[in-house]
């Protein structure tokens, strides 16, 4: 009796049970197939291969772009071109004054309409229009040409200047119901007076009949000179 229960243990292991989950030889390979199973198919696996350098540095590169890309997109216009201008200067050396565009021969609007106005626009002035003298013009069409206003500060050197009035002089009443001498606001005693103005314009004499409202003080100035405007 005793013989086989020897034998019994003998053969059964001792009296244990079998069990995936036992310490045994297999218990690896049983954990390994789970994890193959587990794992998803993009998955990579626990252990892989170092990456090459020029992997890595190519890696480190794209990722620097991305980061200035991002950088760049945050500022605004006028910040990257700060940015852009530093960087230039850093890299082929320099100032930032030597950038700078020379405005010496840079022109305003308003000096555009000096170098291009009539004071009468004839059908000759309006052949070969550039855009400085359509310019001059769109000015020109809104003045009003009813009355004028006059310079009369240089009349002891025969010269007079003359103006058609701006839509805030039309309004205030100026060169109609008040005097119509720049630097006079008199609005008594007035008279109207149409005068022969004989003019200088773009090298060419030029004459035009034009209505002036002046005070008895300023009348007796131009009724016997010649009018004279320079341009």
């Amino acid at each position: 009796m005793i013989t086989e229960i020897l034998l019994f243990l003998q053969v059964h292991g001792g009296g244990g049970y079998d069990s995936d989950f036992s310490d045994d030889e297999g218990q690896g390979e049983t954990s390994q197939r789970g994890d193959d199973l587990l794992r998803k198919p993009f998955q990579k696996g626990r252990h892989t291969k170092v990456a090459h350098r020029d992997v890595a540095t190519h890696e480190y590169d794209r990722e620097e772009a991305r980061n200035r890309r991002h950088h760049l997109i945050s500022m605004n216009a006028f910040e990257r071109h700060k940015k852009f201008v530093s960087d230039y200067i850093l890299y082929y050396g320099g100032k930032v004054e030597d950038l700078r565009r020379s405005t010496a021969n840079d022109k305003s609007d308003l000096d555009v309409v000096r170098e291009n106005h009539r004071f009468l626009w004839r059908d000759e002035d309006e052949e070969e229009m550039t855009w400085e003298k359509e310019l001059a013009k769109k000015y020109y069409d809104k003045l009003f040409k009813e009355y004028c206003i006059a310079d009369l500060s240089r009349y002891k050197e025969n010269k007079f200047g003359f103006r058609w009035r701006v839509e805030k002089e039309v309004v205030s009443g100026k060169g109609q119901f008040l005097c119509g001498n720049k630097r006079c606001e008199k609005e008594d005693g007035l008279k109207s007076w149409e005068v022969n103005f004989a003019y200088v314009e773009q090298g060419e004499k030029r004459n035009a009949l034009v209505k002036l409202r002046l005070c008895p003080e300023f009348e007796s100035l131009i009724v016997p000179c010649q009018f004279i405007i320079i341009y």
